[in-house]
């Protein structure tokens, strides 16, 4: 096995995971905001865990984004890990992946100088990470060349569900109706324009042309496969 190839498996793979990991601290925060506690699971323990998954899905994007940047296989600058537009490669879905990443930079920073901060500012920025969340499950749904794949695939709906399930729950207790309505009606309008972005998009023949990929990159990737 090549380094290229290493570089191209560390890539997918800590991406996915991360993506994993976001996606519980996301719930674990949707869930805390109810101040759910119980002899069991009591909240310090909820915070805890938030804090180290939050870390650790960031070191993993950073190691994502390493892999990324030194892939000799797609020429993508470390410039285009922060800044969206910087690549020409499948550049929207690639700069989803960049807003992500600040997304998360911003919250963690903000996270270590929290002492320094009020209240009112660290939260606006923590919660932050809540947009976070979709956008990088469109940037992996997007730029993933293994979207395709059926476990790949459930992975992401995993995601998306249980994402989904924190909010609905978390709008269970909510005393106002006209709030109640509103938040489930933009979760079933984001859940259906995301399985509507996957069948018409990543799942169809030719997505990795429409997608952005420069026309050089296709033509190794063709021949790649006839190699192999």
């Amino acid at each position: 096995m090549t380094t290229a190839h290493v570089l191209w498996y560390l890539t997918r793979a800590t991406g996915l995971v991360a993506m994993v990991l976001l996606t519980v601290t996301v719930a674990l925060g949707i869930v805390g905001t109810a101040r759910a506690d119980s002899q069991r699971w009591p909240r310090l323990l909820t915070a805890g865990l938030h804090r180290n998954l939050a870390l650790t899905a960031t070191a993993l994007v950073a190691v994502h984004v390493v892999t990324t940047v030194t892939d000799p296989f797609v020429s993508i600058s470390l410039v285009a890990a922060f800044v969206p537009f910087a690549s020409s490669y499948r550049p929207i879905w690639l700069s989803l992946g960049a807003v992500a990443f600040d997304l998360m930079l911003a919250v963690l920073i903000t996270s270590l100088i929290r002492d320094r901060l009020s209240h009112r500012a660290w939260r606006a920025v923590h919660l932050l990470v809540y947009l976070c969340w979709p956008v990088a499950l469109w940037h992996g749904l997007g730029t993933g060349t293994d979207t395709k794949l059926s476990w790949v695939l459930a992975i992401n709906v995993i995601c998306l569900i249980a994402v989904a399930a924190a909010v609905w729950w978390r709008l269970a207790l909510t005393d106002s109706q006209a709030v109640r309505l509103a938040g489930r009606l933009t979760l079933a309008v984001a859940a259906a324009a995301t399985a509507i972005f996957v069948l018409t998009g990543p799942l169809q023949p030719g997505w990795s042309t429409r997608a952005g990929t420069p026309p050089a990159l296709l033509g190794i990737g063709l021949l790649s496969l006839a190699l192999a």
